[in-house]
């Protein structure tokens, strides 16, 4: 397979420098030249066919994408395509612009290759990269690229302002991902409550039509029992395509480096354990009805094919490329399909969820 990324190597010399500087405006600065720059969209058919598999009746070339939060502005998606990523992943997006929280906002975690942040939806709304995603959709029909929609800080109703997302955003959309998870928005993780989040499905559900595509949900990694069998109940009932498991948590792990005290959602490395912890709950929760995507921690192939055997349907990253750099997407694509020959698998699918 093709990436067309730079190695490690050079990365591992950029790194220094680049953490030298404000996390954010490095993350922008980043986003910026990835935007400028023309990127060669990779066929589905350069990727191992073991790997490609269908999930919420489409077809994914990899299991490995990106997570939403990198890219919050669909600035770029074509060029993380480029990569080797199988999927991307765009957002949060709102229905109106809004600038996020105060700075600082995005801490990074080096000793710990973590990262906090608690940046707050911050994005120039959904109206403003609607040309963009629809002009990838028309040029590049077979490329998934989903749209994570997200409810305005200051809505008074949050719920439509998911329903607004959804109508608006599908036509440009591979799939789209009601995020009801972040910790940054206050009161948002609440619409995950069992009531609350059936009323959201309800209305979500009220604006698809034959045209809409499929609808993922965002968990956060911070559930109890309980309700994680509630989401599951809900999720097949609301007939949600698939659960995207988990977003960053609140929880904090033993950490050890100097930001480790902020507050805001923390991924990276610390949150691999309790990721994959929710991961196989809900594996056993939803026995196997509806498919699962991991995301939270993932920074090698033996990571991402644990996550798989778990349960996980496809993978996404985001905070191990700020300390791998982007040839990790190649090494962990060809890792997994490596891992899959060996074990005398030959499809990925044959691999979901058999260690549980």
């Amino acid at each position: 397979m093709a990436v067309s990324a730079p190695d490690m190597s050079l990365y591992s010399f950029v790194r220094p420098l680049l953490f030298a500087l404000d996390a954010e405006t490095v993350h922008n600065w980043t986003i910026r030249l990835l935007a400028s720059k023309n990127a060669d969209y990779i066929p589905p058919d350069d990727f191992d066919d073991a790997l490609a598999s269908e999930v919420a009746g489409l077809r994914f070339p990899s299991p490995v994408g990106l997570a939403a939060g990198l890219d919050k502005n669909a600035r770029a998606p074509w060029q993380f395509l480029g990569m080797g990523f199988g999927f991307v992943e765009v957002g949060t997006l709102t229905p109106l612009p809004q600038p996020g929280n105060p700075k600082p906002r995005l801490f990074r975690l080096a000793q710990d290759e973590a990262i906090i942040n608690r940046m707050g939806f911050n994005n120039a709304g959904q109206t403003a990269a609607l040309d963009r995603l629809a002009r990838l959709r028309r040029a590049y029909p077979k490329a998934i690229v989903g749209v994570n929609i997200g409810a305005n800080k200051d809505s008074a109703d949050r719920i439509a302002d998911y329903a607004q997302g959804v109508a608006r955003m599908g036509p440009a959309a591979a799939y789209l991902t009601v995020n009801v998870s972040s910790p940054n928005t206050p009161g948002l993780r609440g619409l995950q409550d069992g009531a609350a989040l059936a009323e959201l499905l309800d209305a979500v559900n009220a604006v698809r039509n034959a045209k809409t595509p499929p609808i993922f949900l965002k968990v956060a990694p911070d559930l109890e029992p309980e309700e994680v069998e509630t989401i599951t109940a809900l999720v097949i009932e609301k007939k949600i395509d698939a659960l995207i498991v988990a977003n960053t948590t609140l929880s904090r792990p033993s950490l050890i480096s100097r930001h480790a005290n902020e507050s805001g959602g923390l991924s990276g490395a610390p949150l691999n354990d309790l990721a994959m912890q929710r991961l196989k709950d809900f594996r056993m929760a939803t026995k196997g009805k509806i498919p699962l995507v991991a995301v939270g921690g993932i920074d090698n192939a033996d990571e991402a094919y644990a996550r798989i055997r778990a349960g996980a349907s496809l993978i996404q990253l985001y905070s191990a490329l700020i300390y791998h750099g982007p040839s990790l997407v190649g090494l962990i694509t060809q890792g997994l399909a490596a891992r899959l020959h060996a074990d005398g698998f030959a499809h990925i699918k044959e691999a979901v969820g058999v260690d549980v």
